[in-house]
């Protein structure tokens, strides 16, 4: 098959050792995603508007993170 340019420049940069590093602790990111979606209501606006959805994503982020401070 005939490739664009485009895709043999992501080609060579999927197989860099920088690529390979990184795609090994994509799963520890992931995995907190998850749990803002799954368990906070990330995934879907409670509100209308961007400034909603900016503070609706803060305050998740911050219980996320005020839950992981007092496990400690």
């Amino acid at each position: 098959a005939i490739k664009p340019d485009e895709h043999k420049e992501q080609e060579i940069f999927q197989q860099s050792g920088y690529f390979r590093e990184k795609s090994r602790h994509r799963y520890k990111i992931e995995a907190k995603n998850s749990e803002l979606k799954n368990v906070h209501g990330y995934d879907r606006a409670n509100s209308y508007g961007l400034e909603s959805m900016k503070m609706q994503g803060a305050l998740a982020i911050f219980v996320v993170n005020l839950k992981r401070i007092l496990k400690f």
